[in-house]
């Protein structure tokens, strides 16, 4: 049976098996069966290019199918673990934390969309550019003397490319590059969850009225100001309870919870098990 608590992983041991690599930026081939039952984290982020596959990517706590064209993203500290497939070819770029955060900006959108469609379909055009890019890196990770800012250029071409699939794929990102204000609030949400709560701060920062950013939720997204805040409360509470080391307390106060059974009325509300139901089933 695989472990409810996911170990955590660093980037230095890694090191020594990829196919090309620094300190920095690890390239490696996947080809055939992987199979990892236990549900881990990492220190640093990855991003899987499958040119043929399948199977199942366990992300979050939600299975999702492998299949051909694909791009996975895994940001740090995102619980996974897969059963991957006979007959598989994949590519796989793993980029130490505080490099990623140099490129970041590169995906255009709040870190919880991506987070929350961690799956990307390509399209042809876009797999050949990303499988280009990929293999450049790889090559210049096998030069003698790598150049880190051109690493770095292609790292950030790659990160635009998934960000472009992901706006032509699903709604949501669509619709925030169309809306400025709600992309600024989903940010706002990422940064401030855990201590603001209110609609009206969040509208504070974007100088609107609470009712009004409301009333752009409703229309464009199709729930309410608050849901959106509630939402990323349930994802980070999710990834914490597979943390079997932190008790429910803890992870209520973690969160913001100033009373325990609050945040237990507020996680049965929002999925419809109290969080050691949640617990039983990942």
């Amino acid at each position: 049976m695989p472990s409810n608590t996911p170990t955590l992983t660093n980037f230095l041991e890694f090191r020594e098996n990829h196919s090309a690599g620094n300190e920095e930026f690890l390239f490696n081939e996947l080809h055939g069966r992987r199979l990892i039952e236990e549900v881990h984290k990492h220190t640093f982020f990855i991003i899987i290019l499958f040119q043929r596959g399948s199977g199942t990517h366990h992300i979050d706590a939600i299975d999702y199918p492998i299949g051909d064209q694909e791009i996975h993203v895994l940001f740090p500290d995102q619980p996974h673990r897969w059963d991957i497939h006979e007959g598989t070819i994949a590519y796989q770029l793993m980029v130490e934390r505080a490099l990623f955060e140099q490129f970041a900006p590169f995906f255009r959108f709040s870190f919880t969309n991506y987070q929350n469609h961690p799956v990307i379909k390509l399209s042809d055009a876009a797999f050949a550019m990303l499988l280009h890019e990929f293999y450049a890196i790889k090559d210049e990770l096998q030069t003698s003397n790598p150049l880190k800012q051109l690493i770095h250029a292609r790292a950030g071409v790659i990160a635009a490319i998934v960000s472009k699939q992901a706006e032509e794929k699903f709604t949501a990102f669509k619709i925030y590059q169309s809306n400025p204000r709600l992309a600024l609030y989903n940010t706002l949400i990422d940064q401030f969850y855990k201590e603001q709560k209110a609609v009206s701060f969040y509208a504070e920062k974007l100088h609107i009225s609470a009712n009004y950013l409301t009333i752009l939720c409703k229309k464009h997204l199709g729930v309410s100001a608050t849901q959106l805040i509630h939402q990323r409360i349930c994802t980070e509470a999710k990834r914490l309870l597979q943390k079997r080391n932190l008790t429910v307390k803890e992870i209520s106060f973690d969160l913001g919870f100033t009373e325990h059974a609050y945040f237990s009325n507020f996680f049965k509300t929002q999925t419809g098990l109290t969080p050691s139901e949640f617990r039983e089933h990942v």
